[in-house]
């Protein structure tokens, strides 16, 4: 690797970040899936040796992906396992200096599990508190509807939201299979929640076209939108997301490695950006694709030509289309500019150069 990538890639490894697109049990370590498995032997198909798991992520298709990500949430069976794996989460986003995460949550499938509702929310709460106590690390929730299973979950979690409403609730979100599953069925309880003052940010545009966005504004009135690659195809589209600045979650490793998009090479993360469409850059589900919100921002950089300035601009970007309150945006991008202001301009030998590619 060339001494600026070295000095790029340990610029974003130190960066203060916030993460807006990242699943609760799909940010779940090889570790603690194995060890979920090994507590779990005999009734599972998933494997108990951490080295095995690489090859059990290996995905054929977003199919495929949703299947290997349904038998993990099967291991998820009593609200120790779900208090355990979400303070790994947020130990983990702690060693890559993320300090806000908005974690998208699953209640239905823990539910339907026998999980009682109010038990996950206390197992997610009490990991919440301690994960920014112990890491100094804010976690805040979206509840997300798994879509391929329609009605009944979505019924099923706007109760939990709305019944139980723990603290760290912000959102209400649509996530699972795009293709043959219509948006219009969820617009009542889209509606309800943001009444009762949830943001919306269901997913959208990730295996379909340019549609399941617009559908994602038009009948579920998207705040941000996970994913929403697709409106690079739709000019019109592009036109409203930028005229309007409604951010797009972008997740260019996960999008790869579920068929999404052929390869990082054809990517339209620079089409999206040269729209002028606000995006923040994630990491989805990171271990199932091997992968960190870090290699993420590398990703981003290498397709955008940033350099070090252009990556703290991501970076203050996620924290702005947060929704972190006004105090702690404040304080995040304050921390970001220090970082940025602090960082030498000559490390192991590379030049750190402070300007934007639109200012050379």
């Amino acid at each position: 690797m060339p001494a600026d990538e070295k000095s790029l890639s340990a610029y974003i490894a130190g960066l203060p970040k916030a993460e807006l697109h990242v699943h609760h049990v799909g940010s779940a370590g090889v570790d603690a899936v194995a060890r979920l498995a090994t507590r779990h032997a005999g009734s599972t198909t998933v494997p108990q040796d951490p080295a095995r798991l690489a090859e059990y992520f290996a995905f054929d298709d977003f199919a495929h992906f949703i299947q290997v990500y349904l038998s993990v949430v099967d291991l998820i069976r009593d609200p120790q396992d779900i208090a355990d794996l979400t303070y790994d989460v947020g130990a983990g986003l702690a060693a890559q200096q993320v300090r806000y995460a908005e974690l998208t949550l699953t209640p239905y499938t823990s539910v339907v599990r026998g999980i009682a509702a109010e038990a996950y929310c206390e197992a997610v709460e009490d990991a919440r508190v301690r994960v920014e106590r112990d890491h100094g690390v804010v976690l805040r929730w979206c509840f997300d509807i798994p879509g391929e299973s329609g009605v009944p979950a979505a019924a099923l979690t706007r109760d939990i939201a709305l019944g139980l409403r723990p603290e760290g609730l912000i959102a209400f979100g649509l996530g699972g299979p795009e293709i043959g599953v219509p948006r219009a069925q969820f617009v009542p309880f889209f509606d309800e929640a943001r009444a009762a003052g949830l943001r919306s940010i269901p997913h959208a545009g990730e295996t379909t076209g340019p549609e399941t966005v617009w559908d994602a504004l038009h009948l579920l009135g998207a705040d941000r939108v996970g994913h929403g690659i697709a409106a690079a195809d739709d000019e019109r589209l592009l036109n409203h997301l930028a005229e309007q600045q409604i951010p797009l979650e972008v997740c260019p490793t996960s999008n790869v490695c579920t068929g999404a998009v052929r390869s990082l090479a054809e990517h339209p993360l620079p089409r999206l950006v040269a729209a002028g469409v606000p995006v923040s850059i994630n990491s989805d589900d990171p271990p199932m694709f091997a992968t960190t919100l870090g290699r993420e921002y590398e990703v981003a950089a290498d397709l955008l030509d940033l350099d070090h300035q252009g990556v703290a601009e991501l970076a203050r970007a996620a924290v702005r289309q947060s929704f972190l309150d006004g105090p702690g945006q404040r304080a995040l991008l304050a921390e970001i500019d220090a970082y940025d202001a602090a960082w030498p301009r000559d490390r192991a030998g590379a030049v750190a150069d402070h300007t934007s590619p639109a200012s050379r």
